[in-house]
């Protein structure tokens, strides 16, 4: 592997000579592959190494053409780099109670995804990315993870300095220099330089500065980053703790999960993965407590009227309530031509966010109206919320569940009813089709479907 010199003679002064050489003979190995399992959609998966800092991750022996396996689409697993999959531990050793969190710098979703699956019930996710694109490939992400406690955000860090003493618990992934993702994506070393060093670690004490007002007193910040150098890491670590009289939090670890501490040569708390210690990519992360304030927190329950004018609009399509588990618990709106489902507990939240910030999705999308007819939408197939005797249902096979993800024709079985009818594949929910007697309408959404007309020799099977 080509390294930039200047990032090689860095390294082997931060590790030393001895652990350098392990440094690299691990970069020239093949990066392992390993996913995180949804545990709200089970699949009967039993194959591989369980990673040891989660209880949803594996490790695969080998990497499958992941697109053509109709269960990534179903939203049944996530494909996530292991190092940082050890957010799980960081949050259920310190969030035991329901919080409000915002992971800031949240594309493509991984962390996201992860977060919606042990935060505790009742609580809410914020997960903001400030890039449009990326913006909605984590939309989709979430969408298709099926958790409904979700607001996305199109924003600037900057953007949300009117929710002060808001969140419990900020994970800040800032943007880096990439240094961890040299083995896995070997054209980020053609951007890395010192001075894109720079930049990077400049640019991350300017959001945390933009996002620290909006921590609680006592709430948690999650500093993480995918590179190695000490600038973006324990320097800008020991910044933050300085500035704000941070309290830094340590993490039970086993000595075998071979995680690195500390390499400034000061004494405080960080978790280091390092490729020949850890199997994984290079990652990096630190937990800082703001200090607790005896001053009265802010109070963000939205002003009345806009609930007002909220009750004022369209009345909903009674159906959709009964599309849902638990109808109930929802607040179910019509916004423009769609319909949508947001927790009751959080609607306050989401009014809040609503009106200031530039939210592209929340709650569950449940149809869009289209003249008298209220078309289900992807997203509450992709729901856990999701009442299945809503609609007729068919399992269909492999070669069917991928014609459907090309967004290609579906033979129905004539015995369906001509309707909206819920494709499942092996017994799990991958979205509606519209029967019309003859032929059904595909409603896959069209930018999601695979565009790749390659097929792999055999199904794809987990």
């Amino acid at each position: 592997m080509n390294l930039p010199e200047k990032f090689s003679s860095y390294i082997l002064e931060l590790l030393g000579k001895d652990v350098y050489k392990s440094f690299i003979r691990a970069l020239e190995d093949e990066a392992p592959v390993s996913i995180r399992l949804n545990p709200i959609k089970h699949f009967g998966f039993a194959r591989g190494q369980i990673i040891p800092w989660t209880s949803m991750g594996y490790y695969l022996s080998e990497r499958p053409t992941f697109t053509f396996d109709p269960l990534f689409h179903a939203g049944c697993y996530y494909v996530q780099e292991a190092s940082s999959m050890f957010l799980e531990k960081v949050l259920c050793q310190y969030v035991l109670h329901p919080v409000r969190m915002l992971d800031l710098c949240a594309a493509p979703g991984g962390k996201s995804t992860l977060a919606c699956s042990v935060l505790p019930e009742g609580s809410l996710l914020i997960a903001n990315e400030i890039k449009r694109q990326r913006a909605h490939v984590l939309e989709e992400n979430l969408i298709k993870w099926g958790y409904s406690n979700i607001i996305v955000t199109n924003n600037d860090s900057s953007d949300f300095s009117f929710l002060k003493d808001y969140f419990d618990v900020i994970l800040a992934d800032v943007p880096c220099s990439g240094e961890g993702m040299f083995r896995k994506d070997p054209d980020s070393m053609l951007e890395w330089s010192p001075a894109n060093v720079d930049l990077c670690w400049k640019r991350q004490r300017q959001i945390i500065d933009n996002i620290w007002p909006c921590l609680k007193p006592g709430g948690l910040l999650i500093y993480s980053t995918c590179t190695y150098n000490l600038k973006e890491d324990e320097e800008n670590v020991e910044w933050i703790k300085e500035k704000y009289q941070a309290e830094l939090l340590d993490v039970d670890i086993p000595l075998e999960w071979g995680i690195v501490r500390n390499l400034s040569g000061k004494n405080f708390p960080v978790f280091r993965f390092l490729l020949h210690c850890t199997k994984g990519e290079g990652f990096f992360l630190a937990i800082l407590r703001k200090p607790f304030s005896d001053e009265k927190t802010a109070n963000f329950h939205y002003p009345n009227e806009k609930k007002k004018k909220s009750e004022k609009l369209q009345p909903f399509p009674k159906e959709c309530a009964d599309w849902l588990k638990n109808p109930d618990h929802y607040k179910i709106e019509v916004r423009g031509s769609t319909v949508i489902a947001f927790p009751k507990i959080h609607i306050d939240d989401f009014y809040l966010l609503d009106s200031k910030m530039k939210v592209i999705y929340a709650g569950i999308e449940l149809a869009k109206i289209k003249g008298k007819d209220n078309i289900p939408s992807h997203s509450l197939a992709m729901s856990q919320e999701l009442n299945y005797d809503a609609f007729p249902a068919i399992d269909v096979n492999y070669d069917q569940a991928i014609a459907y993800l090309h967004k290609g024709i579906i033979q129905l079985p004539t015995r369906l009813p001509r309707s909206y009818v819920l494709l499942t594949y092996r017994q799990i929910p991958i979205g509606f089709v519209k029967n019309i007697g003859n032929r059904a309408n595909n409603l896959y959404p069209q930018e999601w479907r695979i565009r790749s007309n390659f097929l792999p020799e055999k199904k794809i099977c987990l």
